[in-house]
């Protein structure tokens, strides 16, 4: 099974600020978060854990695993939001369509690229994990195509609704 987990709650999540690249680390609910997420799962013994290099990502997947062997995956990482990170959400509404496959500009990674990466990444743990219990704790953006790689693409292309909680836990077989 692959269980893919966003990174636990920080403060510029509960004030709304475009993280990105930022490397924020959690508050004490995305702790607790964590710790709750690691009783939920404390049955299952992964045979690989992967995360984005990012504090808040590393620091979630340390409190679930207690361990020392966490794999960090660059393809994993957030998306760039460019001069957006650190902004609020409500200061640019409506400005940016972040799926624009033709760039959004202020600095933004482009969908396309951001996504080759997520799909690379897909295809090497699904054909080399197969069959294996595998962590993978990440961020809301990569976690929606995520979703899509899985489940495909979201109807209406409403990617809003493959938008992952922090620290929900989301299951995919890995078997076939």
């Amino acid at each position: 099974m692959i269980y893919l987990i966003r990174h636990g709650q920080t403060e510029w999540n509960v004030v709304g600020r475009y993280q990105g690249r930022k490397d924020i680390e959690l508050n004490p609910k995305g702790i607790e978060q964590a710790k709750q997420i690691r009783e939920k799962l404390k049955d299952i013994r992964f045979d690989v854990i992967i995360s984005s290099p990012l504090k808040r990502a590393f620091q979630t997947a340390s409190i679930i695993t207690n361990s020392k062997n966490i794999i960090t995956d660059d393809r994993i990482i957030e998306r760039c939001n460019g001069d957006l990170e650190g902004r609020l959400k409500t200061e640019i509404i409506d400005t940016i369509d972040f799926n624009n496959i033709n760039g959004s500009g202020h600095g933004i990674e482009n969908i396309t690229e951001f996504r080759k990466r997520i799909l690379d990444f897909l295809n090497e743990i699904t054909n080399k994990y197969k069959g294996k219990n595998v962590l993978i704790v990440t961020h809301a953006g990569v976690g929606i195509y995520i979703r899509c790689f899985f489940e495909g693409e979201p109807i209406n292309n409403d990617y809003s609704i493959y938008k992952i909680k922090n620290c929900e836990v989301i299951e995919y077989n890995n078997d076939k």
